[in-house]
This record gives structure tokens, C-alpha cells and sequence, in this order.
């Protein structure tokens, strides 16, 4: 990408949208457009068509998206298909019918069959069903994915995809019942120790196993595979399997994470599982062999990613903004 280039990144408010656009400017790119959901709302086709025709974005990141956990996801379904789809439909056909140089899809390892193969390569994309509990958002992804194929297919475009493991980090959403796993345990930690609670109850049994990425290593890459060269990315990848995961090579179970996140905010109390709540799919590895070859690897460890992110919910509380 030029340094001079008009680069819209969609979805600037959200945890990885604010990371990138805190990595181009790291790398002095100078001509960022942003806007808020209050200026452009992405579900409205004509809003999108106006913004793409009056700003014609050179390239695009696409990561804005309806996010949630296990609860959200199970509460509203609908929202989470539709709200999603018509983003990334939206947002990618303005992006071809106004040249865009390239697109860049950001989704998310939900798109995998709830019993896949750990490590979880690429080439497992549809080949059995997904987890049921997350299944309308994941199919929304898939969609992303498959659009940004065909536009490649059928008119030349330059549009690529990655699939990022489970995020965190400064700007994550601490909501109780609509956030992730790491961000819900800050703050049940954080509320615990404030209040003297005796013991946090954690969803499920704790054995299910997660990997996490810390939110500005998966910008790094973002921007990365944006800036390889057309021949660079499709030789990492394949026609029909368009897509690259990113992810941190290790997982760790949801007992232990709970025991770091126990440790990080200081909290001295006991912590007690409710095996009769969901625990989802049991493994979800990335085999992040395609993004190794084009030299990215994460940087942060989890220590160091849970106490940023720790600090990160300290100074929104100190603000009232949570």
C-alpha cells in the first residue's frame, strides 16, 4: 500500500479495526478514513454505495462485523447472520464497483466443523457440521470468505481473507453477557476482588481448550498480508481455499486461563465451574503453517497480552467508559 493511499478500514471502534488503524499509523500511512456506525451504517446499501463514491477508498479492511460470545450468540441469532452478511455484501460489491485495489476480510476460526482436526487447517472449510451455538455467525463469515472468492473468480479482484484465532486486548468488550472469555473474566475477577465475593463462577466445566491472540499481533498481520503481492498471497493459498489462519500456535485450557486471569487482576478468592452451562467446541487450534510461510509469528505472550488488557479495562472503568 502507498504511504499515501486512502485506506478505509471498516469497523474502527472495534477491538481488531482500532488495532490496525493504530498499526498504519505506526507505519505513517497518512490517509485513514473512519466512520462511526452514527455516520455510516453499514447494513444500509445506499449509505455504503454514497460513502464508497464520494471517498473511493483505495483499500479497503473489512472488520467491522456483530460480534459476541456463547450467550450472545445463542440469545440473537438472527442479528448475528443477517446484521453480518449484509455488511460484508455490502461493503465488498461497493468495493468492486469502485476499483478498489484490494480488499482485505477479516472472520474467524468459528468457521471450522465443530469436530474438526486440531490443528485446524484451511482445507477443513465445509467439510462437516459447525458448532451449533455459533453456527448462524459462523455461516455469516463463511459467506465473507466465499464472496470475496468469487469476486476474485469472476472479475479479477484482489480480495483476501483471514481468519483470526480468539482476540483480546485494549479496546475488547467487557459487556457481562455479551462479551468473550477473556474480557468476561477481567471483569468477573476485577468485580470479585473489588467486592470481596468469596469464589467467581466460571461457565462450563473449564476443560474446553482455546488459543488466544493478542489483538495487535493480529493487526501486524492484517497488515502484512494486505501489503503482499498478488502472486505472494495466492502462493500460500489455493483457488477454492482463499483464505489464511492466524493464530498463536498453543492453546491453553479455560481452568487455566481462568487461573491466569485470577492471578493478573489479583483476585484471592476461589474459583467454581458450572458444568451445567455450555461449554462449546472442546479444541479450537489454528495450523498457522500459510501465515508462517510469509514470515508473521505472534510477538505477545499471554502474561504480558492479559496484564495490557487488565490495564486497558482499570483505565475505562477510572474514565466510567464500561
Amino acid at each position: 500500500m502507498e504511504k499515501e493511499a486512502r485506506i478505509y478500514v471498516a469497523g474502527h471502534r472495534g477491538l481488531v479495526g482500532a488495532s490496525i488503524v493504530r498499526n498504519l499509523r505506526d507505519k505513517d500511512y497518512k490517509n485513514i478514513l473512519v466512520r462511526t456506525h452514527s455516520e455510516l451504517n453499514l447494513i444500509r446499501q445506499q449509505e455504503v454505495d454514497n460513502f464508497f463514491v464520494s471517498e473511493k477508498p483505495d483499500y479497503v479492511f473489512l472488520a467491522a462485523a456483530k460480534v459476541g460470545g456463547i450467550y450472545a450468540n445463542n440469545t440473537y441469532p438472527a442479528d448475528f447472520i443477517y446484521d453480518n452478511i449484509m455488511i460484508e455484501a455490502n461493503v465488498i460489491d461497493a468495493a468492486f464497483r469502485n476499483q478498489v485495489k484490494k480488499l482485505l476480510f477479516l472472520g474467524s476460526s468459528c468457521i471450522y466443523p465443530k469436530n474438526a482436526g486440531q490443528p485446524m487447517r484451511e482445507n477443513q472449510l465445509l467439510t462437516a457440521p459447525l458448532e451449533p451455538t455459533n453456527e448462524p455467525y459462523a455461516i455469516s463469515k463463511i459467506a465473507g470468505i466465499k464472496l470475496c472468492e468469487s469476486y476474485n473468480r469472476q472479475h479479477g479482484t484482489d480480495y483476501r481473507s483471514i481468519m483470526p484465532t480468539n482476540l483480546y486486548g485494549p479496546g475488547d468488550n467487557y459487556d457481562p453477557l455479551n462479551s468473550h472469555v477473556i474480557p468476561a473474566l477481567i471483569r468477573k475477577f476485577h468485580e470479585a476482588k473489588v467486592s470481596g465475593a468469596e469464589n467467581v463462577k466460571v461457565w462450563g466445566t473449564g476443560k474446553p481448550k482455546r488459543e488466544f491472540l493478542f489483538v495487535d499481533d493480529m493487526a501486524e498481520a492484517s497488515v502484512l498480508v494486505m501489503n503482499l503481492s498478488k502472486e505472494s498471497y495466492e502462493d500460500n493459498t489455493e483457488a477454492m481455499l482463499s483464505h489464511i489462519n492466524v493464530g498463536s500456535g498453543y492453546d491453553i485450557s479455560i481452568a487455566e486461563l481462568s487461573v491466569a486471569v485470577k492471578h493478573i487482576t489479583g483476585y484471592g478468592g476461589a474459583i467454581v465451574f458450572e458444568p451445567d452451562k455450555p461449554d462449546g467446541t472442546s479444541r479450537k487450534l489454528m495450523d498457522i503453517g500459510r501465515i508462517s510461510l510469509v514470515g508473521w509469528h505472534a510477538k505477545t505472550t499471554l502474561e504480558h497480552g492479559l496484564r495490557s488488557a487488565y490495564d486497558d479495562f482499570l483505565m475505562r472503568v477510572k474514565n466510567s467508559s464500561i
